[in-house]
Protein backbone atom coordinates (compact mmCIF):
# COMPACT_ATOMS: atom_id res chain seq x y z
CA UNK A 1 0.00 0.00 0.00
CA UNK A 2 0.74 3.92 -0.49
CA UNK A 3 2.44 5.37 2.44
CA UNK A 4 0.45 7.84 3.41
CA UNK A 5 2.98 10.72 2.61
CA UNK A 6 3.07 9.99 -1.01
CA UNK A 7 -0.73 9.32 -1.38
CA UNK A 8 -1.63 12.96 -2.43
CA UNK A 9 1.38 12.86 -4.69
CA UNK A 10 0.23 9.86 -6.62
CA UNK A 11 -3.82 11.19 -6.46
CA UNK A 12 -2.43 14.88 -8.36
CA UNK A 13 -0.31 12.18 -10.76
CA UNK A 14 -3.36 9.98 -11.59
CA UNK A 15 -5.81 13.07 -11.40
CA UNK A 16 -3.85 14.77 -14.18
CA UNK A 17 -4.36 11.95 -17.05
CA UNK A 18 -8.10 12.32 -17.05
CA UNK A 19 -8.89 15.95 -16.90
CA UNK A 20 -9.66 16.58 -20.55
CA UNK A 21 -11.48 13.49 -20.78
CA UNK A 22 -13.47 14.70 -18.05
CA UNK A 23 -14.38 18.22 -18.89
CA UNK A 24 -15.27 16.26 -21.99
CA UNK A 25 -18.02 14.20 -19.97
CA UNK A 26 -18.93 16.95 -17.77
CA UNK A 27 -20.12 18.65 -20.97
CA UNK A 28 -21.70 16.13 -22.67
CA UNK A 29 -23.75 15.75 -19.32
CA UNK A 30 -24.38 19.26 -19.31
CA UNK A 31 -25.90 19.16 -23.16
CA UNK A 32 -28.27 16.30 -22.43
CA UNK A 33 -29.69 17.17 -18.83
CA UNK A 34 -32.72 14.76 -17.26
CA UNK A 35 -34.61 16.13 -14.39
CA UNK A 36 -34.95 13.49 -11.43
CA UNK A 37 -35.93 10.22 -12.20
CA UNK A 38 -35.68 10.06 -15.62
CA UNK A 39 -31.59 10.12 -16.08
CA UNK A 40 -31.29 7.17 -17.86
CA UNK A 41 -29.04 8.26 -20.43
CA UNK A 42 -26.79 10.02 -17.54
CA UNK A 43 -26.70 6.71 -15.88
CA UNK A 44 -26.07 4.96 -18.99
CA UNK A 45 -23.26 7.40 -20.07
CA UNK A 46 -21.58 7.41 -16.05
CA UNK A 47 -21.86 3.18 -16.39
CA UNK A 48 -20.01 2.86 -19.77
CA UNK A 49 -17.19 4.38 -18.91
CA UNK A 50 -16.88 2.75 -15.12
CA UNK A 51 -17.30 -0.72 -17.22
CA UNK A 52 -14.74 0.16 -19.06
CA UNK A 53 -12.38 0.74 -16.54
CA UNK A 54 -12.92 -2.56 -15.26
CA UNK A 55 -15.74 -2.14 -12.70
CA UNK A 56 -18.34 -3.18 -12.47
CA UNK A 57 -21.58 -0.30 -11.67
CA UNK A 58 -24.74 -2.28 -10.02
CA UNK A 59 -27.83 -0.31 -11.56
CA UNK A 60 -30.16 1.01 -9.03
CA UNK A 61 -33.89 0.87 -9.49
CA UNK A 62 -35.10 3.14 -11.75
CA UNK A 63 -32.05 5.39 -12.45
CA UNK A 64 -28.60 5.95 -10.78
CA UNK A 65 -26.23 3.32 -10.09
CA UNK A 66 -23.40 2.13 -6.96
CA UNK A 67 -20.20 0.57 -8.18
CA UNK A 68 -17.29 -0.86 -5.38
CA UNK A 69 -13.95 0.00 -5.96
CA UNK A 70 -11.45 -2.49 -4.19
CA UNK A 71 -12.31 -5.51 -1.79
CA UNK A 72 -14.45 -5.19 1.15
CA UNK A 73 -12.42 -5.03 4.37
CA UNK A 74 -10.60 -8.18 5.79
CA UNK A 75 -9.55 -8.74 9.05
CA UNK A 76 -8.11 -5.29 10.57
CA UNK A 77 -8.51 -3.72 7.09
CA UNK A 78 -10.73 -0.16 7.34
CA UNK A 79 -14.61 -0.23 5.92
CA UNK A 80 -15.65 0.86 2.91
CA UNK A 81 -16.14 4.37 2.02
CA UNK A 82 -18.44 6.17 -0.29
CA UNK A 83 -18.32 9.26 -2.77
CA UNK A 84 -21.76 10.63 -3.87
CA UNK A 85 -22.93 12.34 -6.80
CA UNK A 86 -26.26 13.79 -7.59
CA UNK A 87 -27.15 13.53 -11.34
CA UNK A 88 -29.94 15.23 -12.02
CA UNK A 89 -31.18 18.49 -13.75
CA UNK A 90 -33.64 21.36 -12.76
CA UNK A 91 -36.35 22.06 -15.13
CA UNK A 92 -35.20 25.36 -15.95
CA UNK A 93 -34.22 26.88 -18.96
CA UNK A 94 -30.30 27.18 -19.84
CA UNK A 95 -29.03 30.86 -19.91
CA UNK A 96 -25.41 29.55 -20.34
CA UNK A 97 -24.80 30.62 -24.18
CA UNK A 98 -21.92 28.48 -23.86
CA UNK A 99 -21.32 25.48 -27.11
CA UNK A 100 -22.69 22.35 -24.85
CA UNK A 101 -25.65 24.29 -23.63
CA UNK A 102 -28.45 22.27 -23.09
CA UNK A 103 -30.17 20.76 -26.00
CA UNK A 104 -33.54 19.92 -23.71
CA UNK A 105 -36.03 22.95 -23.73
CA UNK A 106 -36.68 24.11 -20.48
CA UNK A 107 -34.17 21.05 -18.40
CA UNK A 108 -30.66 22.44 -17.39
CA UNK A 109 -28.14 21.75 -15.06
CA UNK A 110 -28.41 24.80 -13.13
CA UNK A 111 -27.35 23.45 -10.12
CA UNK A 112 -23.85 22.05 -10.77
CA UNK A 113 -25.03 17.91 -10.42
CA UNK A 114 -23.18 17.69 -13.97
CA UNK A 115 -19.86 18.87 -12.04
CA UNK A 116 -20.79 16.74 -8.96
CA UNK A 117 -21.36 13.38 -11.32
CA UNK A 118 -17.89 13.95 -13.45
CA UNK A 119 -15.94 14.70 -10.05
CA UNK A 120 -17.34 11.27 -8.18
CA UNK A 121 -16.35 9.95 -11.53
CA UNK A 122 -12.91 11.31 -11.99
CA UNK A 123 -12.47 10.40 -8.76
CA UNK A 124 -13.47 6.74 -9.45
CA UNK A 125 -11.15 6.25 -12.11
CA UNK A 126 -7.98 7.32 -9.94
CA UNK A 127 -9.16 4.99 -7.53
CA UNK A 128 -9.34 2.28 -9.85
CA UNK A 129 -6.04 2.99 -11.48
CA UNK A 130 -4.63 2.48 -7.78
CA UNK A 131 -6.58 -0.61 -6.97
CA UNK A 132 -4.99 -1.94 -10.15
CA UNK A 133 -1.16 -1.56 -8.67
CA UNK A 134 -2.27 -2.74 -5.34
CA UNK A 135 -2.33 1.10 -3.74
CA UNK A 136 -6.05 0.85 -2.69
CA UNK A 137 -5.63 1.24 1.24
CA UNK A 138 -9.24 0.70 1.73
CA UNK A 139 -12.47 -0.48 -0.53
CA UNK A 140 -14.47 2.89 -1.86
CA UNK A 141 -18.23 2.88 -3.36
CA UNK A 142 -19.19 5.44 -5.73
CA UNK A 143 -23.19 6.30 -5.62
CA UNK A 144 -24.60 8.06 -8.36
CA UNK A 145 -27.68 9.32 -7.28
CA UNK A 146 -31.14 10.40 -8.82
CA UNK A 147 -33.81 12.93 -7.60
CA UNK A 148 -31.63 15.15 -5.65
CA UNK A 149 -33.92 18.08 -6.48
CA UNK A 150 -36.99 16.74 -5.40
CA UNK A 151 -38.40 15.40 -1.91
CA UNK A 152 -38.11 13.51 0.30
CA UNK A 153 -34.97 12.85 -2.16
CA UNK A 154 -33.62 10.21 -4.31
CA UNK A 155 -30.88 9.14 -1.41
CA UNK A 156 -33.80 7.35 0.21
CA UNK A 157 -34.23 5.24 -2.73
CA UNK A 158 -30.49 4.67 -2.93
CA UNK A 159 -30.72 3.40 1.18
CA UNK A 160 -33.52 1.38 0.77
CA UNK A 161 -31.70 -0.63 -2.06
CA UNK A 162 -29.11 -1.43 0.19
CA UNK A 163 -26.86 1.49 -1.42
CA UNK A 164 -25.46 2.51 2.19
CA UNK A 165 -24.54 -1.17 3.03
CA UNK A 166 -21.34 -1.97 4.32
CA UNK A 167 -20.23 1.92 4.50
CA UNK A 168 -18.82 3.58 7.23
CA UNK A 169 -18.12 7.17 5.88
CA UNK A 170 -19.42 9.33 3.04
CA UNK A 171 -18.16 11.93 1.83
CA UNK A 172 -19.73 14.62 -1.38
CA UNK A 173 -19.29 18.03 -2.33
CA UNK A 174 -21.47 20.66 -3.95
CA UNK A 175 -20.81 23.71 -5.86
CA UNK A 176 -20.11 27.05 -4.88
CA UNK A 177 -19.92 29.52 -7.07
CA UNK A 178 -19.14 32.02 -4.56
CA UNK A 179 -15.59 29.98 -3.78
CA UNK A 180 -12.84 30.37 -6.34
CA UNK A 181 -11.85 27.20 -8.08
CA UNK A 182 -9.03 25.87 -6.55
CA UNK A 183 -10.55 25.91 -3.17
CA UNK A 184 -13.44 24.56 -0.67
CA UNK A 185 -15.69 25.88 2.22
CA UNK A 186 -16.15 23.61 4.82
CA UNK A 187 -17.64 23.51 8.37
CA UNK A 188 -18.62 21.09 11.41
CA UNK A 189 -22.20 20.47 12.43
CA UNK A 190 -25.24 21.76 10.33
CA UNK A 191 -23.96 23.33 6.71
CA UNK A 192 -27.46 23.00 5.04
CA UNK A 193 -30.68 23.21 6.36
CA UNK A 194 -33.85 21.18 6.97
CA UNK A 195 -36.55 21.94 4.28
CA UNK A 196 -40.07 21.26 4.30
CA UNK A 197 -42.83 22.26 2.25
CA UNK A 198 -46.34 23.68 4.13
CA UNK A 199 -49.44 24.58 3.33
CA UNK A 200 -52.42 26.13 5.50
CA UNK A 201 -55.72 26.53 3.41
CA UNK A 202 -58.64 28.10 5.41
CA UNK A 203 -62.22 27.95 4.89
CA UNK A 204 -65.91 29.24 5.75
CA UNK A 205 -69.06 29.90 4.05
CA UNK A 206 -68.24 32.97 2.45
CA UNK A 207 -70.02 36.40 2.08
CA UNK A 208 -70.04 39.89 1.02
CA UNK A 209 -67.27 42.70 1.81
CA UNK A 210 -69.90 44.98 3.89
CA UNK A 211 -71.18 42.26 6.63
CA UNK A 212 -67.78 40.22 8.11
CA UNK A 213 -69.40 39.96 11.10
CA UNK A 214 -72.16 37.28 9.12
CA UNK A 215 -69.28 35.01 8.28
CA UNK A 216 -65.41 33.55 9.07
CA UNK A 217 -63.28 36.11 7.13
CA UNK A 218 -61.35 33.80 5.22
CA UNK A 219 -58.34 36.87 3.83
CA UNK A 220 -58.45 38.46 6.97
CA UNK A 221 -57.62 35.01 8.86
CA UNK A 222 -55.12 34.34 6.43
CA UNK A 223 -53.22 37.20 6.93
CA UNK A 224 -52.66 36.48 10.61
CA UNK A 225 -51.26 33.57 9.65
CA UNK A 226 -48.99 34.80 6.89
CA UNK A 227 -47.81 37.62 10.23
CA UNK A 228 -48.42 35.86 13.55
CA UNK A 229 -47.24 32.69 13.13
CA UNK A 230 -43.42 32.77 12.03
CA UNK A 231 -43.28 35.04 14.80
CA UNK A 232 -44.46 32.24 17.21
CA UNK A 233 -42.62 30.45 15.76
CA UNK A 234 -39.33 32.32 16.92
CA UNK A 235 -40.63 32.21 20.46
CA UNK A 236 -41.68 28.65 21.03
CA UNK A 237 -38.68 27.14 19.16
CA UNK A 238 -35.15 27.95 20.72
CA UNK A 239 -33.43 31.08 17.94
CA UNK A 240 -30.21 28.79 17.66
CA UNK A 241 -31.74 26.32 15.59
CA UNK A 242 -31.89 28.45 12.83
CA UNK A 243 -35.99 28.10 12.32
CA UNK A 244 -37.46 29.75 9.53
CA UNK A 245 -40.81 29.65 7.79
CA UNK A 246 -41.22 31.70 5.04
CA UNK A 247 -44.33 32.30 2.56
CA UNK A 248 -43.64 31.66 -1.30
CA UNK A 249 -47.25 31.80 -2.35
CA UNK A 250 -50.70 32.65 -1.33
CA UNK A 251 -54.60 32.94 -3.10
CA UNK A 252 -58.18 33.35 -1.89
CA UNK A 253 -60.65 35.42 -3.64
CA UNK A 254 -61.04 36.42 -7.27
CA UNK A 255 -63.74 39.53 -6.37
CA UNK A 256 -62.73 42.96 -4.22
CA UNK A 257 -66.07 43.06 -2.71
CA UNK A 258 -66.57 39.24 -2.03
CA UNK A 259 -65.19 37.14 1.32
CA UNK A 260 -64.34 34.08 -0.53
CA UNK A 261 -65.31 30.81 0.93
CA UNK A 262 -61.65 29.39 0.88
CA UNK A 263 -57.91 30.25 0.78
CA UNK A 264 -54.41 29.31 1.06
CA UNK A 265 -51.28 30.30 1.63
CA UNK A 266 -47.70 28.11 0.78
CA UNK A 267 -44.14 28.38 2.05
CA UNK A 268 -41.25 26.58 3.25
CA UNK A 269 -40.17 25.63 7.15
CA UNK A 270 -36.33 25.78 7.53
CA UNK A 271 -34.31 24.52 10.89
CA UNK A 272 -30.68 24.21 10.70
CA UNK A 273 -30.77 21.72 14.40
CA UNK A 274 -32.21 18.41 13.81
CA UNK A 275 -33.81 18.23 17.36
CA UNK A 276 -35.54 21.41 16.80
CA UNK A 277 -36.86 20.04 13.18
CA UNK A 278 -38.46 16.89 14.90
CA UNK A 279 -40.79 19.00 16.89
CA UNK A 280 -40.68 21.87 14.55
CA UNK A 281 -44.44 20.38 12.84
CA UNK A 282 -46.26 20.12 16.18
CA UNK A 283 -45.37 23.61 17.27
CA UNK A 284 -46.66 24.64 13.63
CA UNK A 285 -49.93 23.37 13.93
CA UNK A 286 -50.97 24.38 17.18
CA UNK A 287 -49.68 27.95 16.43
CA UNK A 288 -51.89 28.09 13.20
CA UNK A 289 -54.82 26.41 14.89
CA UNK A 290 -54.61 29.62 17.78
CA UNK A 291 -54.07 32.24 15.32
CA UNK A 292 -56.73 31.96 13.32
CA UNK A 293 -59.15 30.23 16.57
CA UNK A 294 -61.25 33.93 16.86
CA UNK A 295 -62.19 33.91 13.22
CA UNK A 296 -64.77 31.30 12.88
CA UNK A 297 -63.11 29.31 10.42
CA UNK A 298 -62.12 26.04 9.60
CA UNK A 299 -58.36 25.23 9.08
CA UNK A 300 -56.04 22.47 7.73
CA UNK A 301 -52.50 22.24 8.04
CA UNK A 302 -49.91 20.08 5.71
CA UNK A 303 -46.68 19.72 6.67
CA UNK A 304 -44.45 17.65 4.66
CA UNK A 305 -41.62 16.52 5.63
CA UNK A 306 -38.62 17.46 3.42
CA UNK A 307 -35.18 16.77 4.10
CA UNK A 308 -33.23 17.14 7.70
CA UNK A 309 -29.92 19.01 7.79
CA UNK A 310 -26.65 18.03 6.70
CA UNK A 311 -24.64 17.71 9.90
CA UNK A 312 -20.78 16.97 8.99
CA UNK A 313 -19.15 15.43 11.56
CA UNK A 314 -16.04 16.37 13.05
CA UNK A 315 -13.58 13.61 11.81
CA UNK A 316 -15.19 13.50 8.64
CA UNK A 317 -15.10 17.36 8.34
CA UNK A 318 -10.94 17.28 9.58
CA UNK A 319 -10.06 14.53 6.87
CA UNK A 320 -11.76 16.62 3.89
CA UNK A 321 -9.72 20.05 5.30
CA UNK A 322 -6.42 17.72 5.27
CA UNK A 323 -6.90 16.21 2.01
CA UNK A 324 -7.33 19.42 0.68
CA UNK A 325 -4.34 21.24 2.22
CA UNK A 326 -2.68 17.86 0.73
CA UNK A 327 -3.71 18.13 -2.65
CA UNK A 328 -5.05 21.71 -3.45
CA UNK A 329 -2.56 23.70 -1.08
CA UNK A 330 -2.36 24.83 2.58
CA UNK A 331 -4.77 27.49 1.71
CA UNK A 332 -7.44 26.02 -0.26
CA UNK A 333 -9.61 25.25 2.98
CA UNK A 334 -12.50 28.23 4.38
CA UNK A 335 -15.09 28.50 6.51
CA UNK A 336 -18.12 28.38 4.99
CA UNK A 337 -21.68 29.58 5.92
CA UNK A 338 -24.43 28.00 6.86
CA UNK A 339 -27.01 27.26 4.37
CA UNK A 340 -31.19 27.77 4.79
CA UNK A 341 -30.92 25.16 1.69
CA UNK A 342 -32.11 21.58 1.62
CA UNK A 343 -29.82 18.84 0.55
CA UNK A 344 -31.00 15.43 0.46
CA UNK A 345 -26.90 14.13 1.38
CA UNK A 346 -28.70 14.33 4.95
CA UNK A 347 -30.41 11.33 3.96
CA UNK A 348 -26.96 9.62 4.08
CA UNK A 349 -25.59 11.24 7.33
CA UNK A 350 -28.87 10.01 9.02
CA UNK A 351 -27.10 6.61 8.75
CA UNK A 352 -23.38 6.97 8.87
CA UNK A 353 -21.12 10.16 9.72
CA UNK A 354 -19.55 12.25 6.88
CA UNK A 355 -19.14 15.16 5.18
CA UNK A 356 -19.87 17.74 2.53
CA UNK A 357 -17.49 20.58 1.06
CA UNK A 358 -18.60 23.68 -0.69
CA UNK A 359 -16.53 22.99 -4.07
CA UNK A 360 -15.22 26.45 -5.67
CA UNK A 361 -16.69 26.79 -9.46
CA UNK A 362 -15.82 30.99 -9.63
CA UNK A 363 -12.76 31.76 -12.00
CA UNK A 364 -10.54 33.65 -9.54
CA UNK A 365 -11.33 37.31 -9.85
CA UNK A 366 -14.54 36.54 -12.47
CA UNK A 367 -18.26 37.38 -11.66
CA UNK A 368 -20.41 35.37 -8.90
CA UNK A 369 -23.14 33.52 -9.95
CA UNK A 370 -26.01 31.73 -8.49
CA UNK A 371 -26.98 28.00 -8.30
CA UNK A 372 -30.33 27.32 -9.67
CA UNK A 373 -29.98 29.87 -12.45
CA UNK A 374 -30.02 29.31 -15.98
CA UNK A 375 -27.04 31.75 -16.67
CA UNK A 376 -25.02 29.32 -14.23
CA UNK A 377 -21.02 29.17 -15.22
CA UNK A 378 -18.03 26.84 -13.62
CA UNK A 379 -15.07 27.43 -14.10
CA UNK A 380 -14.04 23.82 -15.32
CA UNK A 381 -10.87 23.79 -13.40
CA UNK A 382 -12.97 23.01 -10.43
CA UNK A 383 -13.43 19.66 -11.93
CA UNK A 384 -10.09 18.59 -11.39
CA UNK A 385 -9.97 20.07 -7.75
CA UNK A 386 -12.72 18.05 -6.95
CA UNK A 387 -11.59 15.21 -8.65
CA UNK A 388 -7.89 15.29 -6.26
CA UNK A 389 -10.16 16.26 -3.43
CA UNK A 390 -12.48 13.28 -3.36
CA UNK A 391 -9.71 10.51 -4.09
CA UNK A 392 -7.36 11.77 -1.39
CA UNK A 393 -10.30 11.63 1.28
CA UNK A 394 -10.99 8.24 0.00
CA UNK A 395 -7.56 6.89 0.39
CA UNK A 396 -7.86 8.09 4.29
Amino acid sequence: MLPRTVRGDRVVELAAAFEDELVAIRRDIHEHPEVSRTETRTTALIADRLRAAGLEPRLLPGTGLVCDIGDGPDGGAPGRVALRADIDALPVQDRCELPWASTTPGVAHACGHDVHATVVLGAGLVLASLAEQGELPRPVRLVFQPAEEVQPGGSLDVIAAGGLDGIEEIYAVHCDPKVDAGQIGTRIGPITSASDEVSVTITSPGGHTSRPHLTGDVVYALGQVITQVPAVLGRRLDPRSGVNLTWGAVHAGSAHNAIPSTGTVRGTLRCLDVRAWEFAGQVLHDAVEQVVAPYEVEVTVNHTRGVPPVENAEDCTASLEAAARDVLGPASVLLTEQSLGGEDFAWYLTKVPGAMARLGTRTPGGRSYDIHQGDLRVDESAIGAGVRLLARVALG
